[in-house]
């Protein structure tokens, strides 16, 4: 497909993702949305990573909707590779620093930052450009790169993975927000909001050599779930994942989509990448376990474009 046509493709999927398919009730297996908020879903697209930000989280109830005053947020970026934001291997910068404000501006008392990251996490959180957005903000970020940071959690119901080791920020923050940034992935498909997790385990071998999509699922069980989902479609890298190879592996798609539900939002994802829901095999998974509603059909989802 070229690139041009898989832009329009994915354009038009994402706005499929934000529009209201069929704004029927929100099934009460899945209730996850907070009750401030105005929409299951809301997909923005045609802004600056911000900018959108702003909107979207304004269409939800606003942040104070999931952070509190006093509340310490941990936000978890995609942070995994040392390269810089325009090859979109990892979250756009400026969306983590808008983010962050906008916890401040709520009353947060403390914001921290961090990734489990692939390559060495002095180079990834420097090359990223997150580490000095996320300061200017008045974020801590906070290494990752150490076993010492990890304590283990049992994960009931889990069928391959039953427990696992999670940074201790997880473990003492009251609010978690997760900032995935779409992206092809060799092993997975896609990488979006239920991946992104896996930045917050120390072992992640074992993941790989356990049936992948299960364990994806399977972490998703456990009680420590993000209140927030804010997917990052700025520029989507749509082959050459997760790390990429170089531009020419980047489509600028200028969207972004906003969700307490990260089952749904990765079914939207999919959509951006113009990947059938049920290829991206960890997410009817996900959905069967009761851990989010994949059916976009059957939630209000606003659709905003700028």
């Amino acid at each position: 497909m070229k690139r041009r046509d898989f832009f329009k493709t994915s354009v038009s999927a994402g706005m499929a993702a934000g529009a209201a398919l069929s704004l029927g009730g929100y099934d009460k297996l899945w209730a996850t949305v907070p009750p401030m908020a105005k929409y299951d879903m809301v997909a923005v697209m045609g802004g600056s990573p911000d900018a959108m930000f702003d909107i979207g989280i304004q269409e939800l109830g606003g942040i104070g909707t999931f952070v509190k005053k006093g509340q310490k947020v941990l936000i978890k970026p995609n942070i995994g590779w040392d390269v810089l934001p325009e090859l979109a291997a990892n979250t756009n910068p400026l969306l983590v620093k808008r983010i962050i404000e906008h916890c401040f501006k709520a009353g947060a008392r403390e914001v921290y930052v961090f990734d489990h990251t692939c390559d060495n996490w002095v180079n990834c959180y420097k090359s990223s450009g997150i580490e000095k957005a996320a300061k200017s903000a008045g974020a801590k970020v906070v290494p990752g790169n150490s076993e010492s940071y990890y304590h283990e959690i049992q994960i009931p119901g889990g069928i391959k993975l039953q427990s696992a080791k999670v940074h201790q920020l997880l473990l003492e923050t009251d609010v978690f927000i997760n900032v995935p940034v779409l992206k092809n992935h060799e092993s997975a498909r896609m990488t979006a909001c239920l991946k992104n997790s896996m930045g917050l385990v120390w072992d992640r071998g074992y993941w790989h050599s356990n049936d992948l999509n299960q364990c994806i699922a399977d972490y998703a069980l456990y009680e420590k779930k993000p209140a927030l989902n804010v997917i990052d479609c700025y520029n989507v890298m749509v082959k050459n994942g997760p790390q990429g190879v170089s531009k020419e592996d980047v489509v600028m798609m200028k969207s972004q989509i906003l969700t307490a539900d990260w089952v749904a939002g990765d079914a939207a994802a999919a959509k951006m990448l113009n990947v059938p829901v049920e290829k991206i095999e960890y997410i009817p998974i996900a959905h069967k376990m009761g851990l989010g509603n994949m059916n976009l059909e059957s939630l209000n989802i606003k659709r905003i474009k700028m």
